[in-house]
Order: C-alpha cells, then structure tokens, then sequence
C-alpha cells in the first residue's frame, strides 16, 4: 500500500539518534541563551532544522523526500548566520548556501533517473525493484548523482570550506552540524545501498575522493590549535571515512561509526569550553607523550587482540576493516604503556578490557546491524587494498609529524597541511564571484595575506 511515510527498524534506530541529540543540544541552547533576547528566534530555528531532519528520514516518497532535504538546508542557513554582521560566518554560509543547491540539483537528477526506471515514487517499492534488478544506464547515473550529493553533504575535499568557517556560528549550531546533519550523506547511501551496490563508478568514486579526504583532512587536523577548528577538520575526515565504508559494503560499520561519531561530536563541541581546562590539568599531571617502542607494544598487543576475535567469531572480512580497528585499538591502548609505575598493569588491564568490549562490540554490530540495512555487497577486493594502504599512510605520516618535525620533507608537509592544502581558496573565490560583499571581499585579503605568509 502507497505511503508518504514509512519507518523501518533502521529508521527508527536514527530517529531515536535524532531525539537524544535534539534534545540534548535544545536544552544546552535554553540554557546557554539565557538572558538573551534572540533566544526564542534561536529556538525556533534549530527545532525547525530537527524536525525537517526527522522529515528526510521517515519520508517515503520521492518528492517529499527531496522537499525535507531541501529543508534542512534553508533551515541551517538561518541558524549558521544568526550573527550576521560576522565575516566568517556570511562566508560559511555563502559556501553552504550554494554548494547545497548544487547537490539538491544532483540529487534531483537522480530521483528522475530512478522514476524513470521504475516508474514510481514510492522509495520502498522502488528498492525493492533495485533488488531485483540489473545495472542499467538510468541506474548508473542516479548511483553516481547520489554518490556526489553524498560527497558535498559530507563536506569532503574540497568542497569543505563552508564546514570549517561555521565555527563561527554559536557552539549548538556546530554541534547540530556536526553530529547530526553532516551524517545525512552518509544516510542518504545507507537508505539507497542497493542503487550504489550497482555501479562500480559511483563506489570508486566514493571510494577515491573520500579516501584522499580522510587522509588530507585527518593530517591537516593535527596541525590546528582551535579546539573548534581541529574539531571541524576532523568531521571531515571522519565523514570520508564513513563513506568509503559504505562504498565497500561494510553498511554495518558504517552505521556503527555514524552513531559513535555524533556522539563524541556532540559532546566534544558541547564541552569545547572545558577543553582547555582538560588540556590543563594533563599537563600537570605529567602527561607522558608515547614513545615509538610504546606505539610498538601497544600495536603487537592490539593485533592479538584481533587475532584472537578473528579465531573465535571470524569477524575481520574486510583487510581496510581491520587495519583501521587496529590502529584504532592502539591509540586507546598506548596511553597504558606509555608510562611504568605501580599502577601501570590496573591500566594496562583496564585498557585491554576496554579494547575487548569495543571488538565485542563490532562483532555484535556485524551480526545483528547488517540485516537492517537489506543488503550484501560482495567485497571488491582491490578497492579493500587501496583503503587498506590509506589508512597506512594516514598513520605513517602522522606518526612522521609527531616524532620527526625537524626533517626536511616533514617540514614541507606541515606547512602545506597548515595552509589546509591549499584547497579551499578556489570555492572562496567562486563564492565571492557569486555573492560578493563588502565585509567578505576584506577577508579575502586576509586570507591571502595569510597564505602568503604560510608560503614563505
């Protein structure tokens, strides 16, 4: 029976996201706007974004579908320039504004691919003819048109710009953004997987220009001072990441990688004012940076620890998968054996034991979140390989700018990634073209002033 609306287990699981974060993020803003005068337009605004997201996610028919999508981005638009008169945030928005129409176009041409396919609008029915069909030319370009829409929603190189001068918007704003809007590329080739599945282009697409984002942009995030700004970076990073789990099948990882990034991204830019206050109190702690011989130790003891997952539930499928769990499962474990004392085997032990639940974890996703999203994508192995030798690299060379900032090539890097790889100034200047004002045409200069001075 035809419905404009329609919720499945794996939407309700993502409308169950979206409460906890809405409400978390319009009761800080309650609070934090207390006093205000502009509050209730505040409010108003962010509830209108929320409720325009749960309208994207319950929707079940083309048309409405692309309504909500474009919803969402008017709505954010009010609440990114709700400070107006600041340069930074005019621009953000000026990006945002245009790339978003761009990507509603795109997404446009591949709805009316996939109608004209099918002949209905009904999303469920339609995916349900996917299944069961074979790759067709309508099909190709609507799994490339989507593929692209996800890449600009996701804000992956370099068309991310917008995502890293919204910081100047209040601190709601960015953790709305960032832990919740940001996704809905991700979510968008979650509902549509069986369309993707059927085109090699629009997977290799994804795979390539997120993968190349991941890197660039988790690098280019620890080179920043800005607690919001590194933080910014790394959404971008992370995204990317999430995407190229999606364009290799692995639905269920990226789900679970959705769901603990807005999470920490919430509360990280919740919490950014404590931030320094954290920062503070390590250092007085005798906070120990790692060595390499403790990256080594905790590396070995990671990959037991997968060894052993692997013996007892053969849960590592894909080799990008468990490269990236790895050096995930390190990271935690490192800050354990990086100092010996008398409480160094409770923290050793603590640390493993949290390693262990996280595998649990994955494996329990592996098993029980796949079937939600209704499909099994056969593994291609050389784009596995090729992400597998990214996320080498990402390691590798910030393992480089950590320990060997004084060598020549390590240097370059450094001031190539400070300037944020210089790939952003060509949208600032096509923004400007487009929308040009007075107040953006200074900070332009002062961009470039900058840069310069990065240069030398």
């Amino acid at each position: 029976m035809f419905s404009l609306f329609l919720v499945t287990p794996l939407k309700l699981m993502l409308l169950g996201l979206i409460a906890i974060l809405g409400f978390t993020v319009v009761r800080y803003s309650w609070v934090a706007f207390a006093g205000d005068t502009e509050r209730g337009r505040f409010i108003r605004a962010l509830l209108l974004t929320i409720s325009a997201v749960v309208l994207v996610i319950i929707s079940n028919h083309l048309l409405l579908f692309w309504a909500a999508w474009v919803s969402v981005s008017l709505s954010l638009h009010r609440l990114i320039l709700f400070y107006p008169e600041r340069p930074r945030a005019q621009l953000a928005a000026h990006k945002k504004f245009l790339l978003a129409r761009l990507s509603e176009l795109l997404l446009a041409g591949a709805f009316l691919a996939l109608y004209r396919e099918f002949h209905t609008s009904d999303i469920h029915a339609l995916l349900v003819q996917v299944a069961q069909s074979d790759a067709s030319i309508n099909l190709s370009i609507a799994a490339v048109l989507l593929a692209l829409v996800a890449l600009i929603k996701c804000a992956q190189l370099p068309m991310h710009g917008w995502l890293i001068q919204v910081v100047e918007a209040p601190t709601p704003v960015s953790a709305l953004l960032h832990a919740g809007i940001v996704n809905l590329g991700g979510i968008l080739l979650l509902f549509f997987a069986p369309v993707l599945a059927l085109s090699q282009v629009a997977s290799w697409l994804l795979i390539v220009t997120a993968g190349i984002s991941t890197v660039i942009a988790g690098l280019v995030s620890t080179t920043r001072i800005s607690i919001k700004v590194k933080l910014a970076w790394s959404t971008s990073s992370q995204m990317g990441l999430m995407l190229v789990e999606i364009a290799l099948g692995l639905y269920e990882m990226a789900l679970l990688h959705l769901f603990a990034h807005s999470f920490y991204k919430s509360f990280s830019f919740l919490n950014s004012g404590n931030t320094v206050n954290h920062y503070l109190a390590a250092k007085l702690a005798g906070e120990v940076k790692p060595q390499l011989r403790n990256w080594s130790l905790a590396l070995g003891l990671s990959i037991g620890l997968i060894a052993l997952a692997q013996w007892q539930y053969a849960v590592m499928t894909s080799m990008a998968a468990a490269v990236l769990i790895w050096f995930a499962l390190a990271a935690l474990i490192v800050p354990s054996v990086s100092r010996w004392d008398i409480a160094s085997l409770p923290r050793i032990a603590l640390s493993l034991g949290v390693a262990c639940a996280l595998l649990t974890l994955y494996s329990f996703s592996k098993h029980h979140l796949a079937p939600l999203i209704g499909q099994d994508t056969p593994l291609n192995l050389y784009a596995d390989t090729l992400v597998a030798l990214l996320f080498f690299s990402l390691f590798a060379l910030s393992v480089a700018l950590q320990y060997w900032p004084h060598v020549r090539w390590v240097k370059s890097l450094f001031i190539w990634l400070n300037a944020g790889a210089y790939v952003d100034e060509w949208a600032t200047r096509l923004t400007l073209k487009l929308w040009p004002s007075s107040s953006l045409l200074a900070l332009q200069s002062e961009q470039i002033h900058l840069n310069a001075e990065a240069k030398l």
